[in-house]
Formats: structure tokens, sequence, C-alpha cells
């Protein structure tokens, strides 16, 4: 029987191989891809296209980050042809020994949280995926199982990136306690079976780059949680905002770039160097945290 790696222990290992807590996000807008890649106007050729994109990026930046996140609403809205690709960018990321986050903010709860699951972490065999708790413990626990069976890990959205985020998170509760520090509290007590050798749990948190004040109190609500950070770059978040994701040890955030480093090419590049342009936009980005 082979053994299981913890998430959090692995993710961390790629994350001090590449020198690098960067996730790359894999949102493949089409009028945004370069023009000599795309193929037609049908479902199939546009999920070509974002295929060879995707390719294209992944064999630009393989080597300097630990992992990529797809998101699965771009990848659906061209049906099953979008779907395909979406597995095929898994897939071909694993393959360049990236770690696999799907982005589809998964929300139900019994017999159907447990099929997201499966589908994400287990027949789509992604490294891991994020979900929406609102609908409280029963509609988390089925990721959890399937995470203790497969290796697998969670990130659980706490405090989120958009502007509006504060009209449901940052509601006062009568204990004095803000939504979004409830959700920490909770979150750090549903991972705290599931900690790995490195001290971090396989049930992480998406804490926004954009909120800087409350991911620092989130990061000593939950200090054995792993963060992956959204907001960073496009989104206005800066390297000194995220700075208090991370622990004492410098370990756990994972600081997520999508549209800065995949559209790099756009601002200064020829279209058919947008690899290069991401390449360089890592880069850039590596340095800017450090």
């Amino acid at each position: 029987m082979q053994i299981k790696i913890h998430f959090a222990d692995r993710l961390i290992a790629a994350i001090k191989q590449k020198g690098a807590p960067i996730c790359v996000g894999l949102d493949p807008r089409l009028e945004q891809i370069p023009s000599f890649i795309k193929k037609g106007k049908t479902f199939e050729a546009a999920a070509e296209a974002i295929l060879d994109f995707n390719k294209g990026i992944i064999d630009a930046v393989h080597d300097l980050v630990p992992a990529v996140k797809p998101q699965f609403a771009f990848y659906l809205q061209y049906g099953f042809s979008g779907v395909r690709a979406f597995e095929e960018t898994c897939k071909y990321a694993q393959g360049k020994e990236l770690i696999v986050i799907a982005d589809a903010k998964c929300n139900d709860i019994g017999s159907t949280a447990e099929a997201y699951a499966n589908a994400f972490l287990g027949e789509m065999d992604c490294d891991a995926v994020t979900v929406n708790p609102y609908l409280g413990y029963d509609g988390v626990k089925p990721f959890i199982e399937v995470c203790k069976k497969r290796g697998k890990g969670i990130f659980v959205l706490v405090k989120t990136s958009n502007p509006s985020s504060g009209d449901l998170q940052d509601l006062m509760t009568e204990e004095k306690f803000r939504n979004y520090e409830i959700m920490a509290q909770l979150l750090e007590s549903w991972g705290a079976d599931e900690v790995g050798k490195s001290g971090y749990s396989a049930v992480g948190a998406v804490v926004g780059a954009t909120y800087s004040d409350q991911a620092a109190r989130l990061r000593k609500l939950m200090p054995h949680t792993y963060f992956l950070v959204p907001g960073y770059g496009a989104q206005g978040g800066k390297a000194a905002d995220v700075k208090v994701c991370f622990n004492k040890d410098g370990l756990g955030a994972l600081i997520n770039s999508s549209r800065d480093i995949i559209f790099a090419w756009q601002r200064e590049h020829s279209e058919r160097l947008f690899g290069e342009a991401a390449r360089e936009a890592v880069l850039k980005m590596k340095k800017d945290l450090k």
C-alpha cells in the first residue's frame, strides 16, 4: 500500500525546494490569450487554446514555483470541453511536479459535499480544493474525510479579498467577535486532528491580501493553519500586506498571483513571448516577497 504524504508537509517541501511561497493562478480569459494560439469560436477550439496557453505558462514557471491554482469557472463555462481542459491542465502541471489547487469554492452538505470532494480530490486527482464553509461543519467534514484517505488538502474561505467581503464576514456577533474570527476559530478546531509533521494542518484557510489588519489577527487565531492568500498584484495587495500572513518560522502562507503573471505579456512583450513574460513576472514577484 502506497503511503500518502500529508498535504501540508508536501506543500512545505515544495516551497522550500523552489525557494518561493508563490502560487500561479491559471485563470485563462480567452480574450487575453495570444491570438496565434486561438483556433476558432467553438467550445472545443476555446478549450484547446486554453490548454495550449496553460502548458506554455507551466513550462515557463514550473521550476520557480511550488503550485498552480486553476479557477474551475473559467473552464466550466466551455462545457464538457472546458472541463477536459481543466483536467488536462491539472495532469500536465502535476507531471511537472507542481501542486495543483482546484479553485472551485465547493459548498454543499452530506453526500453532495462528498461527491464534490470525490470529484476534485478523487477522480480529477487535484492536490487540494477551495471550500466555502458557510453551510457549517457538515459541509466541510466530507472534504476532510477524503483528505485523510488520499493525503489531500483543502483551503476554506475565511476572509476573502473582494471589496464587499465585509458585508458578511466583518459583521459583529453578540460576543463581540467578527464573523471571520468565528470562522477562524472553528477552522482551527476542524483541522486540529489533521496536523502533519511540519506542524501545519491539511485544512487550510483562504485569507485575502487586501485586508492586512484582519490577516494579522487571523494569523494569531490560526497558528497551525496554512493560508492561501489571493489578492496580491492586480487586486491591490502588496508584499508588505502579505507579510503578516506568515508565521515566525517563515512558513504558513502561499501567495497567489494570477493576472499579473499569466497576462504579463500584455504589458511589454510580444504575444509570442507570453511564457517568457510570465517567467519574468514570477522572478519579480519572488524578489518582491523576499
